[in-house]
């Protein structure tokens, strides 16, 4: 039970850290209340400009890679020989990943206004599978070069992940990955829902 709970408690705690509320205030400013109102990196970075927002994009990847390891060294370090998570440490790291987005979404922190997670994910992912985040960010770059648009290339890394993660990883894990990808949906349609009806 404690192999799972502290990797939750620690992935939800980490998540929590509202980077881009923090960032945004040293600007003088709350990315929830300007533009789509997301408190992450997009929003930061519309305002301010790529350079600024990059530690908001940094510690954003962070929480859900650090929630991963924490999961990783409570479980043992079970991996294969390429990295990806195996074995008693399946759950546990999924587990706190997921806590870790979940805190991004809902910050004990910040008043449980967060953002969507995506970038959590990713940091997540690197755990979970480095084999396939490693080909995603390879992705985002070759499609990002191609249409001249990060944000084309985010979404063809993001939606291509469970993909190559086929090539690594069971099925089993790809369904769970799929489920992490759940949270950013529910998260994008509570986004569209709250926003303002023209």
């Amino acid at each position: 039970m404690l192999v799972v709970l502290v990797p939750a408690i620690a992935g939800y705690l980490l998540g929590s850290v509202p980077v881009a509320v923090l960032v945004a205030r040293l600007h003088g400013f709350d990315p929830r209340d300007v533009g789509d109102r997301n408190p992450g990196f997009w929003n930061v970075k519309e305002r301010l400009g790529w350079r600024a927002a990059v530690p908001v994009f940094a510690g954003d990847l962070l929480k859900g890679t650090a929630a991963g390891i924490v999961a990783l060294a409570v479980s043992g370090f079970h991996t294969t020989g390429s990295g990806v998570v195996a074995g008693a440490s399946v759950v546990p790291v999924y587990t706190a990943v997921a806590a870790a987005m979940a805190g991004h979404a809902w910050p004990v922190f910040a008043g449980l206004r967060g953002g969507r997670s995506v970038l959590t994910f990713a940091g997540g992912i690197a755990v979970i599978c480095p084999p396939a985040f490693a080909l995603a960010v390879v992705a985002l770059a070759a499609v990002a070069l191609a249409t001249r648009s990060f944000a084309v290339g985010a979404r063809v890394a993001v939606f291509g992940v469970p993909v190559v993660q086929l090539l690594f990883a069971p099925v089993s894990h790809v369904a769970a990955t799929g489920l992490l990808m759940c949270l950013i949906g529910l998260r994008f349609g509570q986004a569209a829902l709250a926003s303002p009806r023209r």
